[in-house]
C-alpha cells in the first residue's frame, strides 16, 4: 500500500496563462472523489510571484468537501501566508518549502535558513492551536546545484531539529531532476535506518527516461509515499533553470500495478480527472 499525495498546484504554478477559478474549481472537485491520500489544491505565497495561485482562497471556499476522504493541503512560506491558512477549518495539512541549500532558499521563498527555520516555528505553533499539521519539505533533498554544502550527515541534522519541534513528515524533493537513483537509494536507506519512527516521501521532478528507476530506488529503499500530477506538468519557476516535470500519475499507477502494489483510487473519477481540460 502506498500514499499518494496529488498536487495539482506544483502542476499549475508553472503555467504562464493563468487557469480561470471556475476551471481549478471543478477540477480538484473531481479530484477529491479520486480517493487520493492528499490533494494540494493551492498555495498562500505572494501572488507576485505565483500568479497563479492567487485565486487559492476563492478556490478553496467553492471545494466540496463532502464525501472525500482526502486530506486537503496548501503550501505557504510565511507567517502571513499561514494565517491565511489557518481560516480554512478544511486544510488539513500545510506544506512548507525548506531547503539545506542557502541558495535555494534565497531563490525560491527569499529567506536565508535562519529565517526558514523561524518560519517553520511559527508556522508549527500555528498548527498545533487550529488543529493542523505541518509538513516540511526538503528541496533538493539529493545534493545541491548551486554548489552549497550538502551532505547526508546535514541531513541527519535537520531532520533532528525539525523533529525537535514536534514534525514527522518530510517528503524530499529533487526540484531540478539531477539526483541519481543510487543517491536517492543512500538517503532514504540512511534516514530511514536513523529515524524509523519518522516518515519520508519522494517529490519527484525528472525526464521521462529516467523516472521510474527514481521511483523504484525510492520505493526498495522503503518509501511509501509519493507526490504526482496528472500528466505530468509543473516544475519550480525559482529555480533560475528550466522547468522539470513532476512525476506522472499513470506512471506511477503502472509502476504499482507492474509490482502488485495496491492503490485505493476510484477509477471511475480518475478517468474523468485524467480527461479534464484544464491546462
Amino acid at each position: 500500500m502506498v500514499k499518494i499525495i496529488e498536487t495539482p498546484r506544483d502542476g499549475f504554478q508553472g503555467l504562464p496563462n493563468f487557469i480561470p477559478t471556475d476551471v481549478k474549481i471543478e477540477y480538484i472537485n473531481l479530484l477529491l472523489k479520486c480517493g487520493f491520500n492528499t490533494v494540494e489544491v493551492g498555495s498562500f505565497v505572494s501572488p507576485k510571484a505565483i500568479p497563479q495561485m492567487a485565486d487559492t482562497g476563492k478556490v478553496l471556499d467553492s471545494i466540496h468537501f463532502e464525501n472525500t476522504k482526502s486530506d486537503i493541503a496548501v503550501l505557504t512560506a510565511t507567517k502571513k501566508g499561514g494565517a491565511m491558512a489557518m481560516d480554512y477549518e478544511h486544510i488539513n495539512q500545510i506544506f512548507f518549502p525548506f531547503a539545506i541549500s542557502p541558495t535555494f532558499l534565497k531563490r525560491n521563498i527569499n529567506q536565508t535558513l535562519e529565517q526558514a527555520e523561524a518560519t517553520i516555528d511559527e508556522l508549527q505553533n500555528m498548527c498545533v492551536i487550529h488543529d493542523k499539521e505541518l509538513i516540511v519539505y526538503f528541496s533538493m533533498g539529493f545534493g545541491s546545484a548551486y554548489g552549497d554544502e550538502w551532505s547526508i550527515d546535514l541531513l541527519h541534522y535537520w531532520i533532528k531539529r525539525m523533529k525537535a519541534k514536534g514534525l514527522n513528515i518530510f517528503p524530499f524533493s529533487d526540484i531540478l531532476g539531477g539526483a541519481t537513483p543510487d543517491a536517492i537509494s543512500k538517503v532514504f536507506t540512511s534516514l530511514i535506518a536513523e529515524f524509523s519512527d519518522t516518515e519520508f516521501g519522494l517529490h519527484l521532478h525528472s525526464l521521462e527516461h529516467q523516472r521510474m528507476e527514481k521511483v523504484d530506488a525510492a520505493y526498495i529503499a522503503g518509501i511509501r509515499m509519493f507526490d504526482t500530477v496528472i500528466n505530468g506538468l509543473g516544475g519550480c519557476p525559482q529555480t533560475g533553470k528550466e522547468l522539470i516535470g513532476n512525476l506522472p500519475l499513470g506512471d506511477f499507477l503502472n509502476y504499482c500495478g507492474q509490482n502488485n502494489i495496491h492503490v485505493d483510487i476510484n477509477e471511475d473519477y480518475l478517468k474523468k480527472a485524467i480527461g479534464y481540460s484544464v491546462y
